[in-house]
């Protein structure tokens, strides 16, 4: 079963329970189950065997990982802010300031899109953030939290993907091991990153023409029916605080975050003659910006700055008494209460993957890749690019499948001015993206379901449709690009089917409601 198609089994299985039966700590359980079971029976290791892979090899090693266990500190941080802005009063206010400045549904929507586009440092940053500052808001106008939560997903990854100054980008960048700038490849590659782009396009083209479809529609038309008064949650909260007290606590945030990075890649740490890899520096050198942005450990330098802005948002909420210290120590723990079904679902989702992993998914679809490498270049771009989403989507990982198959793109194109290098590692990058996009099991799927406050399954299930248009739509310019070799004719084609079949959906919708 290791290194076969098998390996791929648990994670299947995993998501299809999720899907069919909208329970998803079960589902991730019994893939984790499966996963033990295939890799015991493989290695004739017995029940012993079994419990030891689940548990000690898998669900112990998962947790007690440096990395993943910085995000669960960086989520219950993050966690305990949004109930800090909660009791201050901070979230009331801004919800009161943005009904007198939002006027519409549409505008709401539109401000959700720009403050996620606008948060492109990190992903997770960007899903817990962008649900705290504007779920009050959607909320009055009656955005469905299922909606909220797509637009959450939809300007997390596809965003970072895009940026250069980003966790993704440091990642993308760590991949490429041949002595070439990763992050100058990067850049290169940000215009063929067609699954992104069209997924930016998608958005913003439903909330100007007003559409939904699939079935987001229902819970959209549920809220509707709501009145006014059903909607309006947040101004019974009590809280002394104003918009100030949400939108400082945000801004301390992003700067305190984007400095933990930069400190975690060493810029402000002197550099000694011989330190960088191939060229000598002197004693009193620093890193620049870029350089310590791309060397940057996500999970570290997340902790640093949220921790560091969660002491000084108590800071300021002290001294302006919009809240008292110990009414501040009383949100610990239901901050931390807040983010357990997120934990909860990060924890099972990662064992499933280390199931997956022992077991040589990642190995498999490597084979498959080389193997079918060496015919039909034009159409690579395009086979890479629902490659990757398949391994991406079974295993609930966009980072891991770049450390897959960024290196075979560049094994199969070797010469640096081949344009289908760029447009092959694009199509990796984006097909890796799609694929986070609607993996029940993605991390970034689950925090924007936490950032939202809506339930997991119900997310997954109703930005499945937009998804999965925007991944067809990214294909078939994939496929266009494979043979033009030319970033702004393949872009202008993607967006032009993108708006002729938002328009056709448009129509269908209008005659399905006569």
């Amino acid at each position: 079963m290791v290194g076969s198609f098998w390996s791929l089994v648990p994670a299947i299985v995993a998501i299809a329970l999720a899907l069919i039966s909208k329970e998803v700590y079960s589902s991730l359980f019994v893939g984790i189950v499966l996963g033990g079971i295939f890799y015991a029976v493989d290695a004739g290791a017995g029940f012993a065997g079994f419990l030891n892979h689940v548990f000690s090899d898998g669900l112990i090693t998962q947790v007690s990982d440096a990395y993943n266990a910085g995000i669960l500190v960086f989520l219950v941080v993050l966690g305990i802010m949004v109930a800090l802005m909660n009791k201050a009063g901070g979230s009331a206010a801004f919800g009161r300031w943005a009904r007198s400045h939002i006027k519409t549904k549409v505008g709401a929507q539109f401000a959700t899109i720009f403050l996620g586009v606008m948060i492109f440092i990190d992903d997770y940053f960007n899903c817990l953030t962008v649900g705290s500052v504007m779920r009050p808001v959607t909320d009055k106008y009656g955005i469905s939290r299922e909606k909220l939560a797509y637009l959450i997903d939809a300007t997390a990854a596809p965003v970072c993907i895009i940026a250069p100054i980003s966790s993704w980008a440091a990642a993308v960048s760590g991949f490429v091991t041949e002595g070439e700038n990763g992050l100058a490849l990067f850049c290169k590659a940000i215009p063929y990153n067609f699954y992104a782009l069209l997924t930016i396009v998608m958005m913003l083209c439903m909330v100007f023409l007003r559409l939904e479809y699939g079935t987001m529609s229902k819970y959209e038309k549920a809220l509707q029916m709501m009145s006014e008064k059903e909607l309006d949650l947040d101004d019974k909260t009590n809280g002394k605080g104003g918009v100030i007290d949400l939108i400082l606590p945000i801004a301390v945030l992003i700067v305190m975050c984007t400095l933990g990075m930069i400190y975690s890649g060493g810029f402000f740490t002197k550099l000694v003659e011989g330190e960088v890899e191939g060229q000598m520096v002197a004693n009193e050198t620093y890193l620049n910006f870029i350089d310590a942005f791309a060397n940057s450990d996500a999970s570290v330098g997340l902790v640093l700055g949220s921790f560091a802005a969660l002491v000084i948002t108590v800071g300021i909420y002290v001294v302006r008494r919009v809240i008292s210290f110990k009414g501040a120590m009383l949100c610990v723990p239901d901050g931390f209460k807040a983010m357990v079904p997120a934990i909860l679902i990060l924890s099972l989702a990662w064992t499933l993957k280390g199931m997956t992993d022992s077991l040589g998914a990642k190995e498999f679809v490597a084979g498959v890749v080389s193997g079918s490498a060496s015919s039909l270049q034009s159409l690579l771009p395009a086979i890479i690019f629902v490659i990757a989403g398949f391994l991406a989507f079974a295993t609930g990982t966009s980072w891991g499948t770049f450390g897959i198959l960024i290196p075979i793109c560049i094994a199969v194109f070797p010469e640096a001015d081949n344009p289908l290098r760029i447009i092959s590692i694009s199509a990796c990058m984006a097909g890796a993206v799609c694929g986070d996009h609607i993996s029940p099991i993605s991390d970034t799927t689950i925090m924007a379901s936490a950032g939202a406050q809506c339930d997991h399954v119900n997310h997954v299930s109703t930005q499945l449709p937009y998804a999965l248009s925007c991944a067809v739509i990214s294909f078939v310019t994939y496929i266009f690009a494979g043979f033009v070799k030319n970033a702004a004719a393949s872009l202008i084609l993607g967006t032009a089917l993108m708006i002729g079949f938002l328009f056709v959906m448009k129509k269908l919708q209008a005659k399905k409601a006569q």
